[in-house]
């Protein structure tokens, strides 16, 4: 049972984000393990209406960081790259990214994908507000 009486279901996951819509890629052990994930850590008290937002962002960059990975073992494309593209080759096909612009220097692991780069943005706003310094 969820910790979190506001936690989302596969299907409302699914629904909210249809890019994750592909069971063979997002099966529903990943996307449910990464929910229950979010259910632990994060807190519908807390986060209030954003929380299913929060969850489901977390969710989406763990998916699609397994998705990457599967896809990857699979010889599928591993599509890390973020920013825009700065130089490439042809032969053996390799890109390289100018990431100055997407990237926060805080968020760490979290800029591997544009979900985590958000959920990082959005959790870093709680309990933002008035600071006293004393």
């Amino acid at each position: 049972m969820p910790k979190n009486s506001l936690l989302p279901t596969s299907d409302q996951f699914r629904t909210d984000f249809p890019e994750f819509a592909n069971k063979a890629k997002y099966p529903d052990t990943a996307v449910n393990f990464y929910l229950n994930q979010a259910d632990c850590l994060l807190n519908q008290d807390v986060f209030g209406c954003q929380f299913v937002y929060l969850a489901e962002l977390f969710t989406a960059h763990y998916a699609e960081l397994r998705g990457r990975a599967t896809a990857g073992a699979a010889g599928g494309v591993n599509t890390a790259g973020s920013g825009v593209a700065s130089s490439k080759s042809v032969d053996k096909v390799s890109v390289s990214y100018d990431n100055s612009g997407t990237i926060n220097p805080d968020a760490g692991f979290w800029n591997k994908t544009g979900y985590g780069q958000e959920f990082f943005w959005w959790w870093s706003m709680s309990g933002a507000g008035g600071r006293q310094l004393l």
